[in-house]
This record gives C-alpha cells, structure tokens and sequence, in this order.
C-alpha cells in the first residue's frame, strides 16, 4: 500500500531551503529538472526493445566508446530538460568533447551541471540496472558561458550530487551537502516520494566489488587486499567476504549505500598513459560525495578523490571508495606495503590467488 504521508521530492527540497534563507530557489529547480530528465530516461530505458531503444547508435563519443542507442537519447533528454530554466551557466557531459553550448537567447544562471546520461549503458541489451550520474557546481562567473576551464574545480566544491537507478524500481539518490537522501519513483502519480531518509554506509563490509580479469595488471597493494579478502576465515582477515562486479558503477554504489561494501577501479598497468578507468568530473566526484555524506570514505587509493584537482573534463582516475575501514585499509597498503604483516616480507613477492603463473595443483 502506497503510503501518502511521504513527502515529495519538491517538498523535501523546500525543507532544504529553508535552512538557508538567502537561497534564490535556483539550485531547487535545477534539482527538479534534473529529476524530470531521470523519469523521462526511465521509461525509456523501461520500453527497451519495444521502443527500438536497444543496440548500438553507430557511434563513437569523445572517449571512443561506442554508443548505445539509449546513451545519445539520454544525453538529449538531459539538454532538454536542464538548458532552459536559467539556472546553468554551463554544462557538460561524457558524450560530448566540450562544454555544451546553451542556447542563445536563455538567461545564463550561477550553476554548472556535469553528467553521465547513462552510466554502464553496456548493460542495457542484457536488462541489468543502469542509471543517471549528476554534479552541481557553481560557476566562477555567473550570468555568462561558462568555459571549460571552469568546470575543472574539487570535488570538495559540489554544491549537490546524485544518481538515478533504473532497476525494478527507479530511484533518485541525492545529496545537497546535508547527508544522503533517496526518493522512490511512482510511476502512477508521477513524482519522486522520500523513502530512504537518511543512507549510512556501514562501516565494515563482507563484500568487495572489483573487476577480476584485470588482476594481472593490479598493483601490489590492491593484489594483497583481494588475496586476503578471498582467503577467508583461514586468512589474515578471518572472515569470509563475498565477490560482486555489475559493471555499472551507480548500482555498485547503490548496494554499498544499501548494505555495505567496497568497490576499487584502482589505477593499475594496463594502460600506463592512463592513470585510471572512470571519469573524475562526472563519475568518481558525485559519487564520491554521496558515498562521504553517507558516511563512507572515497579515495584514489592514495588521498580523498574530492580532493584531486581536475586538469581536463575528461580526466580518469583510480578510484576506491565505500565502508570506511575498508577504503582506509587500502589506502594503508599504498602507503606502507608492510602494515598489517605479522612477520618479515618474503625474500620474494607473495603469491597471489590471481597470478598468471599460479596453479591450482601447487
């Protein structure tokens, strides 16, 4: 039974405001547009094959990754629903090389919205949960275009951040610098209703999420960690933990915001010119708020990833983040490749469960 008490979305933001009584009401309605875009990619994503949305576009975006049909669609729906309003000064999206321009003759406002339309759209064909990623910032100059120097700021700079998850229900995860809030869309009605008031992530975890086939090109810190974590109850850990890896960093985060876990991309050898897999503007800081808001801990492995400061809009970097102790723990193995170990570093380095050489009949 559908529980009429909730309070919206708008409600919910209205009560926000009102602690900041100088607020103009502009980030509000950023917020509910980004919101209307979130439903509008959700039944999208929802009719699928029937709506001819699934497959490929037959094009490459800025990173050379192929399109998806449902990822030039989001990325449209996203424009639609956000240049209009006047709150942007800028925005700027993973399909696109550059900050998109707004159209002319629009009012030029004091935010800059940076997104994923359509974060792990390789996915979609197989009917696993996908989602949205957003960032606010605010605009160094107000009232004018933005450049794209000007979008190169801290994650310790976002004013607000969130995600959509398109799974068995659609879900609006936000945060505007006052802990982690999650909203439940009702189809029906057609409006986001609070469901999940205040997300904590746990601080100790049994779960770790990593992408496993790239092993041979781990460092030996975050080698070290998923060997002691698969060891078990016999191991230095003396606990069992459990392996997941969905291949769409917003339902990673999910579960961890749900029930705990951590979750590395760390930075590894595969490609040595790239220091990393996601995306630092439009991935690893919104997601990096939400997770610290909520009470875990987001890192590069190495120091806080809202701390980096970007250099491109582009930019990839490793990224670690979920239950604090775990995030910590692994950012202790970086610094300091002997903590923890009960006796002398082996002569050689310690096998790993994910070595190429290693066989099982040893």
């Amino acid at each position: 039974m559908f529980n009429i008490e909730r309070s919206t979305l708008t409600e919910y933001l209205i009560d926000q405001r009102r602690h900041h009584p100088e607020a103009t009401g502009e980030l509000n309605a950023l917020i509910l547009q980004v919101a209307q875009a979130c439903k509008a990619i959700s039944r999208a994503v929802a009719h699928g094959a029937l709506a001819d949305m699934l497959g490929d576009h037959g094009s490459a975006n800025v990173q050379g990754e192929q399109q998806k049909k449902l990822d030039v669609l989001a990325d449209g729906i996203f424009l639609r629903a956000t240049h209009w309003g006047g709150g942007l000064a800028g925005m700027v999206s993973e399909e696109n090389e550059a900050p998109i321009p707004l159209p002319a003759g629009h009012a030029r406002g004091k935010y800059l919205l940076v997104f994923d339309p359509l974060d792990g759209s390789s996915n979609i064909d197989v009917n696993v949960a996908v989602g949205s990623i957003f960032s606010i910032l605010r605009a160094p100059t107000p009232g004018e275009d933005a450049v794209a120097d000007d979008f190169l700021q801290p994650g310790t700079r976002q004013v607000a951040a969130g995600y959509a998850i398109y799974g068995p229900s659609t879900m609006l995860v936000l945060s505007v610098g006052t802990g982690v809030a999650g909203f439940t869309f009702n189809p029906i009605l057609g409006d986001f209703f609070l469901t999940h008031p205040d997300i904590r992530v746990p601080d100790t975890t049994r779960e770790f999420a990593i992408n496993a086939s790239n092993s041979r090109f781990w460092e030996p810190p975050v080698r070290r960690y998923v060997d002691e974590c698969l060891a078990g109850r016999s191991g230095p850990r003396g606990a069992d933990f459990n392996m997941r890896w969905i291949a769409s960093l917003v339902a990673e985060t999910h579960r961890i915001l749900m029930r705990g876990g951590v979750f590395l991309y760390p930075r590894d050898s595969k490609d040595p010119g790239r220091p990393g897999r996601l995306r630092l503007l439009y991935e690893c800081n919104p997601i990096g708020f939400i997770v610290e808001q909520a009470g875990g801990r987001a890192s590069t492995a190495r120091m806080p990833v809202l701390e980096v400061e970007p250099e491109a809009l582009h930019q990839r970097i490793g990224f670690v983040f979920g239950s604090r102790q775990e995030v910590e723990r692994i950012e202790t193995y970086h610094a300091d490749p002997t903590a923890g170990l009960d006796s002398p570093l082996p002569l050689f380095n310690t096998r790993s469960l994910f070595s190429d050489n290693h066989a099982f009949s040893q």
